[in-house]
């Protein structure tokens, strides 16, 4: 068997990888919601994610809006941090954190017989700016965010299913800071 590499300019790899994965959907998707969709699909190498990702109504540009104004990015694990764009984000005031391993947070944890997830968003909380959650790993950071909220209208991205991630959480992050331009 012969491979045949195709010769691509550094430059031009993520335009011709997103090429592809359009050449590829198994349907049509909504354009306003295709750069999320293609960039998860781009980062975890999986079409599937074309009918498991699950949008609120507007929360794309509710999401956008909150970045406009600086936003803070909580993340669950240092993987999702690390992986979101942060020179993009700081382009808008805005930063990301995770508050896992912080010692405040796993006393308050030991403290109240919770899990660091839950500590770290209850910190989160106290963060008085406009926040968007990135949480991949812990679903106790997400029933706690749900606490916090109460009976708030809540926007949201999630993939349905048990497939997800920090690497995920990451790239949803990312799709929406690059609908701001890089």
């Amino acid at each position: 068997m012969k491979i045949e590499l195709e010769r691509v300019a550094p430059m031009e790899i993520e335009a011709r990888s997103f090429e592809i994965i359009e050449s590829e959907l198994p349907h049509p998707i909504d354009p306003a919601l295709a750069p999320i969709i293609k960039r998860v699909i781009h980062t975890t190498a999986d079409f599937e994610y074309a009918d498991s990702l699950c949008f609120s109504e507007n929360v794309v540009e509710k999401a956008l809006a909150a970045i406009k104004e600086g936003a803070v990015i909580i993340t669950d694990t240092t993987m999702a941090m690390s992986g979101i764009n942060k020179k993009a984000l700081a382009k808008h005031g805005g930063e990301a954190r995770c508050f896992i391993g912080d010692a405040d947070v796993a006393e308050a944890a030991k403290a109240n017989g919770t899990t660091r997830a839950v500590a770290s968003m209850e910190k989160a909380a106290t963060i008085d700016r406009p926040l968007i959650f990135a949480i991949g790993n812990a679903p106790t950071a997400l029933v706690r965010i749900r606490e916090l909220m109460g009976t708030a209208d809540v926007p949201f991205i999630v993939a349905r299913g048990r497939k997800g991630g920090s690497n995920v959480a990451a790239a949803i992050c990312n799709a929406l800071l690059y609908m701001l331009g890089r």
